[in-house]
């Protein structure tokens, strides 16, 4: 498939990660439990699923600005996001910011340990929130609520913002799982990225056909969010919209780092302009692209476009084909 439309225009993005993470990522040959061993490769990134889509968006000319809680070490992630182009809005917290630590294998094997982050008060929920609303006044082209919820953090904080968000005609990217994800799709989500594992996980059974696939995208699309991009990792992507549905993947890769891949993937999604068919490519081309690269390193376009050649769409996908069997 040739390069898929670029966006005309690079708007700005709001992104608003309530439990982001320092990512140290490390490469070793094969991971012996129990053994000391030498690292071939070491990376530090500001981390995060919203923080990484800011990062992507913002190597492909989009302004991206990512509001999250952090505490002293504020700076630390200033510090990482501002030379790749993203403005931080850091809203004070007491806690620190976690530490995530990626061990990846040569054979593209990724073991993570992810802390669970800081504890926030519910004076810092609120001001995160505000936070949120402040940026809401410009009128971004997006805002993108992603991650996992800290402690202390409501099960409906992402219904919260995706509310205050569809009142002001911003439309609203939401990654995450469980009962923060049923709750943004209840709440009008215009976009939701689940994985097919997070997706079984709200709908409480499994998913075996990529018909099954469609249907529970149907069923969660009449309870209030518009478009589901599911991600399948080896198996690629289904998009479900009010105008159909769409599958895309490529040819087999050994990753390098899986670590963001799936941010990227929702990153390319909303900076591809054109049909549904087009804007999964997109996606699909930044998700894999992600993958080819060390730890949480976000792809440039050039990196996302030499992926984007390979990425083949198919309409109306077999509804009867097992998910596990969908070429990739």
């Amino acid at each position: 498939m040739t390069s898929p439309p670029r966006a005309q225009d690079a708007g700005p993005v709001v992104t608003v990660t309530p439990n982001p993470s320092l990512d140290h990522t490390v490469e070793v040959t094969v991971l012996e439990r129990g053994e000391v061993q030498r690292t071939s490769h070491a990376l530090v990134e500001a981390g995060g699923k919203g923080v990484n889509v800011a990062r992507a968006l913002a190597k492909h000319g989009h302004r991206t600005t990512a509001i999250l809680p952090a505490g002293d070490d504020a700076q630390r992630m200033i510090g990482l996001l501002s030379p790749q182009q993203v403005t931080t809005v850091a809203v004070p917290i007491t806690g620190a910011i976690r530490t995530n630590i990626a061990v990846v294998e040569q054979d593209g094997t990724t073991t993570k340990l992810n802390e669970p982050g800081a504890t926030l008060s519910e004076q810092e929920v609120s001001a995160l929130i505000d936070s949120v609303n402040d940026a809401l006044r410009s009128g971004p082209s997006w805002l993108v609520a992603a991650g996992s919820l800290p402690a202390g953090a409501p099960e409906d904080f992402y219904a919260q913002v995706t509310k205050a968000a569809v009142a002001v005609g911003v439309p609203v990217a939401i990654d995450t799982s469980g009962p923060a994800l049923a709750a943004a799709i209840d709440a009008g989500a215009t976009v939701v990225k689940p994985n097919l594992e997070e997706l079984e996980e709200i709908l409480g059974r499994d998913l075996v056909t990529v018909g099954d696939v469609i249907d529970a995208a149907a069923e969660l699309r009449a309870r209030g969010c518009k478009d589901l991009l599911v991600s399948m990792g080896g198996h690629g992507a289904l998009l479900i919209t009010a105008e159909g549905s769409w599958w895309a993947g490529g040819p087999p890769l050994v990753p390098r780092s899986t670590v963001g891949a799936g941010d990227c993937t929702l990153s390319g999604y909303l900076h591809t302009v054109g049909t549904p068919a087009e804007r999964l490519a997109g996606a699909v081309a930044w998700g894999r692209a992600a993958c080819l690269l060390p730890g949480s390193t976000v792809p440039g376009p050039e990196e996302t476009e030499a992926c984007a050649v390979a990425v083949r769409v198919v309409a109306d996908p077999d509804p009867l084909q097992a998910v596990k069997d969908v070429a990739s």
